[in-house]
């Protein structure tokens, strides 16, 4: 078993830096990305502006192995677009050879599983190897032995229903073709698909926001393009955040800008439409509200978070909370209902464990429906992992992270939350001091609107 690799899943930001902690430990890493490049799933929103600085997007052990092939840090406080953190930090890390020489791309993971057992067999369960099951991009299916697995493969691939009670509305999967992509690029390269069209986006985050403002930008040069914008709940005023007195200023500019945009009739807003059915014609799609209303549609823009794939984990001991879909121990901890990121507490191998031994969920996936993730959260998941898996129980159990005093929610792709550029670092201590104490709810952004959860809609 110490001769065989750890497998990770995901070449996106957290399995890069899982890589760059387990080479640092002596350990041999393994990672497949099923996309053609390092950050797939990022390049499909290469557009969109994060609003945490580079300081809480760059992880330590991965600068390390950067520096040291003559990378230049990008300045700290700029605020990077999804392209940049792939040109600037993920392309060129996955270019290092440590990295290069371990990285399979096209690699898609069919299936994770012991090898010669299934999930009912016991005996010798802990000693023996994982076998990964791998359709890589010739078309031919491998199976690779490996001593443990880190899946940090995220949420991107699986988003929401646009229906209520968790389900696809009726009639969702027949009108697949008049469905985009979470965060299509409106004014660039899939401005045809949207230009002098009727566009319905759906939700209530920073992906919506955002996809929302950028039409009306496209609907001033195309004038026969129609904005709808439908939201669950009885107004929107959660998604306008803070404005002027928002404690990230690109954040605030954007909800005071929307709220405009609405107020002005370029954004025909309907509230509490919770989707029931789709009706594809010959001509565009009618979409029918639990209450009977309907709106006619050309495409509809899917803003309604993600949640995890669990299919490829089926033969895999698995503890999960019933839920949010994460981690037993870590899904009261990020639980929508009663956190936001800012009262999520960093966590690591101990709160990531199941019972399958040697197997852990990172990033984004081990958050499951929960839109409370932060970037820097899951650099020291994986640090205490890699820890964990190198046999420094010490150093695994040791969870410390500086964070802004309040952290930031939205469904913006492919990682949920985002951090204030200017304010004061608070340091939040091992797993083992207990949850944040609970304020009183106050405005901070969107798409939750208030520092816990969905307290709010109460």
């Amino acid at each position: 078993m110490k001769k065989l690799p750890v497998a990770i899943i995901g070449a996106g930001p957290v399995g890069l830096a899982t890589a760059a902690h387990l080479l640092e430990r002596g350990l041999e890493p393994l990672i497949f990305e099923a996309g053609p490049t390092a950050g797939s799933a990022i390049e499909q929103w290469r557009h969109i502006r994060l609003f945490s600085p580079w300081r809480f997007n760059l992880d330590a052990a991965a600068v390390r192995l950067l520096e040291a092939a003559g990378w230049e840090t990008p300045r700290l406080t700029a605020l990077p677009y999804g392209g940049e953190l792939i040109d600037n930090y993920l392309a060129p890390l996955a270019a290092t050879p440590a990295i290069a020489s371990r990285l399979q791309t096209g690699a898609k993971v069919l299936a994770v599983t012991r090898a010669g057992m299934d999930k009912t067999h016991t005996r010798n369960r802990e000693t023996t190897p994982f076998i990964v099951r791998v359709e890589h991009v010739d078309g031919e299916v491998r199976d690779h032995t490996v001593a443990a697995v880190v899946d940090a493969s995220g949420t991107w691939s699986t988003r929401n229903p646009l229906g209520t009670s968790g389900l696809p509305a009726i009639g969702e999967d027949a009108a697949g073709g008049r469905i985009s992509s979470p965060l299509p690029d409106v004014t660039g390269r899939d401005r045809a698909s949207f230009a002098g069209r009727r566009v319905l986006v759906v939700g209530a985050g920073h992906s919506a926001a955002n996809t929302l403002i950028s039409l009306a930008d496209l609907a001033k040069e195309e004038p026969g393009t129609t904005i709808l914008w439908t939201v669950r709940g009885p107004s929107a005023e959660k998604v306008y955040g803070g404005g002027d007195s928002d404690g990230l200023p690109a954040r605030g500019q954007l909800g005071s800008r929307l709220r405009r945009l609405v107020e002005a009739g370029t954004i025909e807003l309907h509230t509490g439409f919770g989707i029931s059915a789709l009706k594809t014609l010959d001509t565009h799609v009618s979409v029918e509200a639990a209450d009977g209303r309907t709106l006619d549609t050309d495409i509809i823009v899917p803003c309604t978070g993600f949640r995890p794939d669990l299919d490829i984990l089926r033969e895999l001991r698995l503890d999960l909370d019933p839920a949010v879909e994460a981690p037993s121990q870590l899904g009261p901890l990020i639980d929508p209902e009663f956190h936001s990121c800012g009262t999520v507490q960093p966590h690591g191998a101990k709160l990531l464990a199941h019972p399958e031994k040697d197997f852990y969920i990172v990033g984004m996936k081990s958050y499951g429906r929960a839109p409370t993730f932060l970037l820097a959260t899951g650099y020291e998941q994986v640090r205490s992992v890699a820890a964990a898996l190198a046999g420094d129980q010490t150093a695994a159990d040791t969870v410390h992270l500086e964070l802004p005093e309040t952290g930031v929610c939205s469904t913006d792709a492919g990682t949920s939350c985002d951090l204030p550029a200017a304010s004061t670092p608070v340091t939040v201590g091992s797993v083992e001091t207990g949850c944040c104490a609970a304020p009183e709810p106050v405005l901070i952004g969107i798409p939750t609107g208030l520092a816990h959860g969905r307290s709010g809609e109460v």
